[in-house]
C-alpha cells in the first residue's frame, strides 16, 4: 500500500424525505480535502450513502483507507449486511443502487469501517457534518438561482431557506438533532447477522410517550417509552427488571426482545418506569408460546443498538432487581457490550430474588408464579409473560419477602401522613390458649421433682 487516507463521512438531510446534502473530510499523509455535495429530494440514508461512496472513489485505489461514519447503517450494511442482500439477490433492499455502486468501488481496496458517535465533539466528525451540511445549502442555493432564471419566484419558493439563514443548523439545533433521530438512528457498533434492516427512511414512527425524568445525553427513540415519577423520592434507586428474550442462550446468538423497569426509592414505588420493545433481527420462534410477541410485531421496532444509550442512562448506578437475574444480566450485558458500552452489571448492583427465595423457603419451588401463591400477591393475568408485568409483580413479591410494604399504592404515603397513620393505629389484643396439666400429670410431674431433690440433695427449679 502507498499510503494510509482516513476519511470521516457524514450525511444531512431537512426533512425525510427532503433537501439533503453529503460530505467527506478526506486525510491524507501531507494534505486534506473537503468533499461536498446535494440533492434536492432524498433521504438521510442515501446521503450517508453517497458521502462514503464518493469517499472512496475520490481516494487511489492502492492506498489503505480508514473510515468513520457516525451512521451504523452504512457501517454494518457494508461489513456484515451487505453479504445476506446479495444472496437475497438485493431483494426488499433499501436503497439498493446505492449499495451496489460503493460495494463496486470497495472491491479490491483495503478498507477499515468505523463507527463514531456523531455530535460528540470530534473534530473529523464535526468537519463531516459541516460539510454534509454546506452540500445542502449549495443545493438549495442552486435550486434557488434556477428557479429565478426560469422566473419561478412563486411565494413558498421566496421564503427565507433554513439553509441560507442557518447553514449549519446552530439556531435550530434541537429541531436537528429531533430530525437526525428520526432519519437514522445514532447506533454502535453491534454484531449482528447479516439480514436486512429495516431503515429509518421508509418507518413512520409514531411517538408513544414523552420523555420522562432527566432528559438522556443523546436522543429519546421514539419506540421508548418511559414514564415520569409521580411521588418525588430521596434515596438509593432500585430497579425491579424483566426482559423477554427469543431463547434461552445469549452465547448462542438469542437476542433481547422486551425491556421492562420499575423504579423504586425506599421500598415505595415512584411510578417512574422503562418499557421497551426490540427487533432482534432473527425469528423469536418457539419463544413466542411464553411471551406472545410474534415476528410481525417486533419488525418496525428499533434495534437494540438505537436504544441502548436511553437504556443505559436510565438503568445505570440503581441497584437492579430480577427473578433469577444471571439470566437477564448475562443478556444485558452481552447486548450492551455488543452496542459498545460498559456491561451492566459494572455499573450496577444485582440483587437476585430466586437466590433470595431459595435461601428463604429450600427444597420449595420458588417461580414467580409459587412465590405469588405463597405470599397471597394479587393474581394477574400471566397467559402470557410480559416484561412490564412481570416487573410489577416480583416489586410486590420482593416487598413481601423483605419485609412486607406499607403501601403498595404508587401514590404513596408521605413521612408525615406514614407517621400520622402509625400513631393512629390501635394495638391488637390477642387472648392465647392455654392447656392445663390433668390430675395424672400434675402427680407424675410432683413424683419427678421429688425424685429429683432427693438425688441432688438441693431444690428442684421446677417445684412449685
Amino acid at each position: 500500500m502507498s499510503q494510509t487516507i482516513t476519511l470521516y463521512v457524514d450525511g444531512a438531510c431537512k426533512g425525510n424525505p427532503g433537501l439533503g446534502g453529503w460530505g467527506a473530510y478526506v486525510i491524507t499523509e501531507s494534505e486534506e480535502h473537503k468533499l461536498c455535495g446535494g440533492e434536492a429530494e432524498t433521504t438521510n440514508n442515501r446521503m450517508e450513502l453517497t458521502a462514503a461512496l464518493e469517499g472512496v472513489l475520490f481516494c487511489p485505489a492502492d492506498a489503505k483507507l480508514v473510515i468513520w461514519t457516525d451512521s451504523n447503517y452504512v457501517k454494518q450494511g457494508i461489513t456484515e449486511w451487505i453479504h445476506g442482500w446479495k444472496k437475497k439477490n438485493w431483494k426488499d433492499v433499501k436503497n439498493p443502487d446505492l449499495w451496489k455502486k460503493l460495494d463496486a468501488a470497495c472491491q479490491g481496496r483495503e478498507i477499515e469501517w468505523n463507527w463514531i458517535k456523531g455530535h460528540a465533539g470530534h473534530a473529523g466528525n464535526e468537519m463531516a457534518d459541516q460539510l454534509a451540511n454546506l452540500g445542502a445549502e449549495q443545493t438549495a442555493q442552486q435550486l434557488k438561482n434556477g428557479a429565478a432564471a426560469a422566473g419561478n419566484t412563486d411565494k413558498k419558493k421566496a421564503e427565507p431557506d433554513w439553509l441560507l439563514t442557518d447553514p449549519f443548523g446552530l439556531d435550530a439545533a434541537d429541531e436537528e438533532d429531533e430530525a437526525e433521530e428520526m432519519n437514522e438512528p445514532e447506533l454502535e457498533p453491534a454484531e449482528i447477522a447479516p439480514v436486512e434492516m429495516q431503515s429509518a427512511d421508509d418507518a413512520e414512527e409514531p411517538v408513544e410517550a414523552p420523555a420522562a425524568q432527566a432528559a438522556p445525553a443523546s436522543p429519546m427513540h421514539p419506540k421508548i417509552v418511559i414514564t415520569p415519577a409521580t411521588v418525588d423520592l430521596q434515596g438509593p434507586r432500585q430497579l425491579i427488571l424483566d426482559t423477554e428474550t427469543t431463547g434461552f442462550y445469549f452465547q448462542d446468538s438469542d437476542r433481547i426482545i422486551e425491556v421492562g423497569a420499575i423504579e423504586m426509592i425506599n421500598r415505595k414505588l415512584t411510578g417512574s418506569s422503562i418499557h421497551i420493545y426490540i427487533n432482534p433481527q432473527k425469528p423469536v420462534g418457539e419463544s413466542e408460546n411464553i411471551h406472545g410477541i410474534s415476528d410481525d410485531f417486533l419488525k418496525d421496532k428499533p434495534l437494540y443498538a438505537e436504544i441502548a444509550d436511553t437504556l443505559f442512562d436510565y438503568l445505570k448506578g440503581a441497584e437492579i432487581i430480577a427473578h433469577n437475574a444471571t439470566f437477564d444480566m448475562n443478556f444485558l450485558n452481552m447486548e450492551f457490550t455488543r452496542a459498545g458500552f460498559p456491561a451492566l452489571s459494572e455499573v450496577c448492583e444485582v440483587t437476585d430474588t430466586l437466590a433470595m427465595a431459595k435461601a428463604k423457603h429450600p427444597g420449595q419451588k420458588n417461580s414467580l408464579d409459587a412465590l405469588v401463591r405463597r405470599y397471597e400477591i394479587p393474581q394477574r393475568d400471566r397467559t402470557f409473560h410480559g416484561a412490564l408485568l412481570d416487573a410489577e409483580i416480583l416489586s410486590d413479591v420482593y416487598l413481601a419477602m423483605t419485609g412486607g410494604q406499607v403501601s403498595f399504592d404508587i401514590d404513596a404515603l408521605t413521612h408525615s401522613e406514614g407517621a400520622q397513620g402509625e400513631a393512629a393505629r390501635q394495638a391488637v389484643q390477642i387472648e392465647l390458649a392455654a392447656i392445663l396439666p390433668s390430675a395424672e400429670e400434675l402427680a407424675e410431674h410432683e413424683n419427678w421433682v421429688k425424685q429429683f431433690e432427693e438425688k441432688h440433695g438441693a431444690p428442684c427449679l421446677f417445684a412449685k
